[in-house]
């Protein structure tokens, strides 16, 4: 699988799981953490010209009448999807009249992947200002291999944007809407950039109260580690606390992988820690965490890819069963109790690579994918038969470049999120359709499919994520993190 390491040029599209260049920074400052960006601050001072981002593409009668009538050259005009072209010099800025809440954050190095920490605080909360954990490993360039590390952070202070919807507004006794978010963050030094990372958090044991929150970071060293930052995330809420040197050591680091990968992911029916891990030879390897803590890795691979494993999904029903994709254009399905170690299925689902795949929690047989050449779909496992062409229950070519990151929402089966190396991230809505009649009405942009309902700009979006507790909020990374919350979910 071709990548493009951090210092070559950047002059062409990135792939799905190559990495993002350096940023440019003050070397002095490579160890400190990034601070959260004023969106709208330093902006407008820029001579290129600004267009504000546009939400969904498509307006509605009377909006349309007065944009068929606007300049589309106008620098300070809205962006419509599928419409409006970027000219030289012109760039996108956020309209904040689109977004309930959003925020941006600069790190020192890039971060390819990074996942969500569920935590105490309670579900389906929508009070401001909010506050949400996560998990990033860096990508350092080659020549500072040693920056690297496995970032643990605390956002809080999340405030809705002023001026910003209200129809949440009942909920909103505590919204503080002036308060300026908060960042806190551990670091735990890590010699290797991170391709892929995921946490899980295990139950509590005996007199503890608190889960066992474990981090599985895969590197480009090939070694796999995992980390307990069950004290990291305590730090946080007991000032004075000190982080050991042997707290940030890994648990496990598992050494069974021969090449780099970047498929992972935590069985979430094994409470305890089940974890898959796939690398770029096409093997797929089981660790188990013990009764003890400790973790044990089946040295006997899954076979059958005959390129990179680039996802590992397990099934959220079958505690046996998970799902594979690859850039050999199938997604295969596996037991882990065959002793053959060969799929139970095998579909050919694109001619080139799929890279990313997401799992409906809510509705089992359905499985989404995204590939190489910007398409994504949906497929119903229920048809999948083992001989046959299987044919996705929807399928989407919006995008211009490769899929990065595709991702259900957690309680509704019919909206999912995308990112893209077209630099954005979109929201869609698959219960969404249009009738004849009701697509005239559209004004006739046939390159915006109805069931887009967001487009979110950011530059070398790599990864996007739904907040399992806070509904309706994302997190994404490329170039830079945004946490938002948009008006149309």
């Amino acid at each position: 699988m071709s990548k493009r390491t951090a210092d070559e040029d950047s002059a062409g599209p990135l792939k799905g799981r190559s990495r993002p260049d350096a940023m440019d920074i003050d070397d002095d400052k490579t160890n400190e953490m990034g601070e959260f960006e004023d969106e709208f601050e330093d902006e407008f001072e820029s001579e290129d010209e600004i267009i504000e981002a546009g939400v969904d593409g498509r307006p509605d009668a009377e909006r349309e009448a007065e944009e068929g009538a606007m300049e589309l050259d106008n620098p300070q005009g809205t962006f419509i999807v599928g419409r409006t072209k970027l000219e030289p010099g012109q760039t996108l800025s956020p309209d904040p009249t689109t977004y309930r809440m959003l925020h941006n954050l600069s790190t020192p190095w890039p971060c390819l992947s990074f996942d969500i920490i569920r935590d105490g605080l309670g579900d389906n909360r929508s009070v401001y200002p909010m506050t949400m954990y996560t998990v990033a490993g860096t990508q350092a360039e080659n020549t500072k291999a040693s920056d690297n590390s496995l970032m643990v952070m605390k956002l809080s202070a999340l405030s809705k944007m002023q001026g910003g919807d209200d129809d949440d507004s009942s909920d909103d006794e505590d919204d503080d809407e002036d308060s300026d978010p908060l960042l806190e963050h551990k670091s735990i030094p890590l010699n290797s950039t991170t391709n892929r990372i995921r946490a899980h958090q295990a139950p509590a044991t005996g007199a503890s109260q608190t889960p066992t929150t474990l981090t599985a970071t895969m590197t480009e060293s090939t070694n796999v580690y995992i980390h307990d930052i069950t004290p990291h995330l305590a730090s946080f809420d007991t000032p004075g606390t000190i982080i050991t040197p042997q707290q940030n050591k890994p648990v496990c680091t598992i050494r069974a992988h021969k090449s780099e990968g970047y498929a992972v992911d935590w069985s979430t029916l094994h409470p305890q820690g089940k974890l898959l891990t796939g690398d770029n030879n096409g093997l797929i390897y089981v660790t188990t965490r013990t009764d003890g803590g400790g973790f044990v890795t089946d040295n006997r691979p899954f076979t059958g890819h005959t390129s990179s494993v680039e996802e590992l999904q397990w099934s959220p029903s079958e505690a046996s069963v998970f799902a594979s994709a690859s850039s050999d254009g199938t997604i295969r399905v596996w037991d882990v109790r065959s002793k053959a170690r060969k799929p139970a299925l095998s579909m050919q689902v694109s001619n080139v690579d799929v890279n990313v795949m997401s799992w409906s929690r809510q509705t089992t047989h359905l499985l989404a994918s995204g590939d190489d050449a910007g398409v994504w779909g949906v497929w119903d496992l229920r048809q999948w038969k083992s001989d046959g062409k299987p044919t996705p229950i929807a399928s989407f070519d919006y995008h211009k470049e490769q899929i990065t990151s595709v991702e259900w929402h957690p309680t509704d089966d019919s909206i999912v999120a995308v990112s893209a190396g077209d630099n954005t991230v979109t929201i869609w809505d698959l219960a969404v359709e249009l009738d004849d009649e009701e697509s005239k009405d559209t004004g006739g942009v046939a390159d915006v499919p109805p069931q887009l309902l967001f487009v979110h700009y950011q530059n070398l979006a790599k990864e996007v994520h739904w907040h399992p507790q806070i509904p309706g909020v994302l997190a994404a990374t490329g170039e830079e993190f945004s946490v938002f919350r948009t008006i149309s979910v």
